[in-house]
C-alpha cells in the first residue's frame, strides 16, 4: 500500500510541476481522462524508480559539490532525475517532456520537491502504523496489569 501512496504523491507533484512550469508537458489536452491518469501514473512510477535507484548514486558522486554548495547542488541532481524521467518516458512513448535543463528542469525539480515534502507530511506512513500499533492496551509493551479496570 505504501508504494501506491508514493506513486500518488509523485503523480500529484509531477502534475503540479507540469501545471506551473511552462517548459514541462505531462499529458496532451486532447487525450481522454483515463489515458491521462494512466500516463501520469506511469510517469510517476518511472520517476519513483529513478529516485530509488539512480538518485542515491548521483548524490554520492556529487558529494563534493553538495558540501561545497551547502546542499544547493541537490536542485541540480533533482533536475537531472527529472530530465532522465523525461528521456525514459520519451523512449516508452509516454507524453512527458522537459524542454530545457536549466530553467524548466531545475524549477520543476524544486516544485516537485516542495509538493512531495508537503504531501509526505500529510500522507500516512508505515512508521506511523508501527508506532500507533504499539500504543494502547493491545499490542503494547504494557501489560493488562498496568491498567485500572474499575
Amino acid at each position: 500500500m505504501n508504494v501506491f501512496i508514493r506513486i500518488a504523491i509523485n503523480a500529484v507533484a509531477l502534475w503540479v510541476a507540469a501545471a506551473v512550469v511552462p517548459g514541462i508537458t505531462l499529458v496532451q489536452d486532447s487525450a481522454e481522462t483515463s489515458s491521462k491518469i494512466l500516463t501520469i501514473a506511469l510517469v510517476a512510477a518511472i520517476f519513483g524508480i529513478i529516485n530509488v535507484v539512480v538518485r542515491p548514486i548521483a548524490m554520492f558522486l556529487s558529494l563534493p559539490a553538495l558540501i561545497l554548495t551547502l546542499g544547493l547542488f541537490t536542485l541540480v541532481v533533482n533536475a537531472a532525475m527529472l530530465e532522465l524521467t523525461s528521456w525514459i518516458s520519451g523512449k516508452l512513448d509516454l507524453s512527458f517532456h522537459v524542454d530545457e535543463f536549466f530553467w524548466s528542469a531545475i524549477l520543476g525539480g524544486l516544485i516537485i520537491s516542495l509538493v512531495s515534502w508537503a504531501l509526505n507530511i500529510v500522507a500516512p506512513d508505515d512508521r506511523d502504523r508501527r508506532v500507533s500499533g504499539r500504543q494502547g492496551p493491545s499490542g503494547s509493551a504494557r501489560s493488562r496489569e498496568n491498567y485500572d479496570y474499575r
